[in-house]
């Protein structure tokens, strides 16, 4: 899938916003700067790389062609991009429970926008106006966000222990290098591919397969009704019906 690769997920969901309430979002997420402890319960979450929202103009798209028609856009918009590690209902479970108010602040004025709680209409929500990211690079693609603060940890550990018994006793150096392994032994785990990977990778098309099968059944539904319709506006029909009637 281009939504991931190796154990990354990319998230892409632009929402339509009300274009006389974009002042306030800014405002809301300029308030968040200057209060960072107010993302408490989403810093704590290590499984996100990152989270970003950026509020689009109605009138800001890019305009890269003279022969491009002008837009005249309704509303303005709203783009959230975020990486993340596990699979989608973790993700997005976990924003829920970490910052349910923030999340229904940082949407207010979108539309349809049904809130964070209860989960389910979120969940569509979410899943409705998500953009399949079509390409998606990641430089260390089986490492988490938990996997790179280790290796700093461990890189960091290293070159103190260097720099402090280089010139030590084989023994005492023995000793010292023992100690250094037990205290980062939580530290040292296997970045190989692990089971979320095609969890998330089965997930998301489980969910594609169903979002298309139940497509199919709605054009179904209407070809069948369709097709009654005319069957009932035919002259047979009518004449049926009058026969019926005498």
């Amino acid at each position: 899938m281009s939504n991931i690769a190796g154990k990354a997920y990319a998230m892409n969901v632009i929402t339509p916003l009300r274009w006389y309430m974009a002042w306030l979002n800014k405002f809301f997420f300029r308030f968040v700067g200057w209060f960072p402890s107010y993302l408490n319960g989403l810093i704590t979450l290590s499984l996100i790389h990152y989270a970003r929202w950026v509020v689009i103009g109605r009138n800001q798209f890019p305009h890269v062609d003279p022969a491009q028609p002008k837009e005249n856009l309704k509303y303005s918009y709203m783009l959230f991009a975020s990486n993340f590690n596990g699979s989608w209902d973790q993700y997005v479970d976990s924003f829920t429970f970490a910052i349910p108010k923030g999340l229904d602040l940082f949407w207010t004025g979108n539309i349809r926008y049904p809130r964070s709680v209860p989960l389910t209409p979120f969940h569509e929500y979410i899943r409705y106006n998500q953009i399949e990211t079509i390409h998606y690079y990641s430089a260390y693609p089986l490492a988490t966000s938990n996997d790179i603060k280790s290796a700093k940890k461990v890189k960091a550990a290293l070159i103190e222990f260097a720099d402090g018994w280089a010139d030590a006793s084989p023994d005492q150096f023995q000793k010292q290098y023992h100690a250094l392994l037990r205290n980062l032994q939580n530290d040292l785990g296997d970045m190989s591919p692990a089971p979320i990977i095609s969890m998330a990778a089965a997930q998301v098309q489980k969910r594609h397969l169903r979002d298309l099968r139940k497509a199919s059944e709605r054009a179904a539904i209407d070809k069948i009704l369709a097709v009654d319709e005319s069957r009932a506006g035919s002259p047979a029909a009518s004449k049926q019906k009058e026969t019926a009637d005498e």
